[in-house]
């Protein structure tokens, strides 16, 4: 299927920078609380790995995404399209993980909130650059 491959980098990259505020200053201490990690521990790690295949997953979904709306989906269609895909198939999957691993709401809700932010800018990207 023919996608926009600019729009599906953009898409990419609007996870990053949106990974990048709310897992800093907006909810990430509250995240490093609920996940237990300190850090020295967010420190250690394979940094260019995590990035690196953060970015590369990105780039899937964005262009899976790309390929579900179609060519020209249109910005307000996409949009809610994406908002709905985040909240309802993501964080409803996510949520049943958590329910089962016994993860705290709270945790679940900084990770839905960014994995609906994140199909929400998907779809509006998408739809605005079709």
């Amino acid at each position: 299927m023919d996608v926009n491959w600019l729009a599906v980098f953009l898409a990419a990259l609007s996870a990053f920078v949106l990974g990048g505020l709310w897992y800093g200053p907006l909810f990430g201490k509250a995240w490093q609380g609920q996940m237990g990690l300190s850090d020295e521990q967010l420190k250690k790690g394979n940094m260019g790995l995590i990035f690196g295949g953060a970015f590369v997953l990105a780039l899937l979904a964005a262009w899976f995404f790309a390929m579900f709306l179609g060519r020209d989906p249109g910005l307000g269609f996409a949009t809610g399209v994406g908002f709905g895909s985040g909240l309802l198939w993501v964080s409803g999957t996510l949520g049943i993980l958590y329910l089962f691993g016994r993860r705290p709401m709270k945790l679940w809700l900084i990770d839905a909130g960014y994995c609906t932010g994140q199909f929400t800018l998907f779809g509006a990207i998408l739809g605005a650059l079709g």
